[in-house]
């Protein structure tokens, strides 16, 4: 599991993740993450590369998604692959955190 962050316009973080965040990838990535979205406000969490997602890595999102709303902000789903989507949309995590596509503005997610 890689994790790559990028600043954004407007005050928001991109979190780009990319393998499996299985047990493994979620235990390899959890400390940093959870480290950015206390840190920062507006997320953006690039999943167009994760190609698994296991229940551990749903609490690494969920938790993160917590922080950002601790700091007054949200954490917002980019892209998950069909199989991705459809585990995040089974578990209800939708409900916690947007899911989008490329062709929806950062600024009309965020209310910038």
């Amino acid at each position: 599991m890689k994790l790559e962050t990028v600043d954004l316009a407007n005050g928001v973080t991109k979190i780009s993740l990319a393998g499996r965040l299985d047990i493994q990838g979620a235990l390899k990535v959890d400390g940093e993450f959870a480290a950015i979205a206390e840190a920062k406000k507006n997320i953006v969490v690039d999943l167009s590369e994760v190609t698994f997602l296991a229940s551990l890595g749903i609490r690494t999102l969920i938790v993160g998604a917590k922080a950002a709303a601790n700091n007054g902000g949200k954490l917002v789903l980019l892209n998950p692959q069909p199989n991705v989507e459809s585990v995040l949309r089974s578990s209800n995590v939708d409900t916690v955190m947007p899911i989008i596509n490329d062709a929806t503005p950062l600024a009309t997610v965020f209310g910038a």
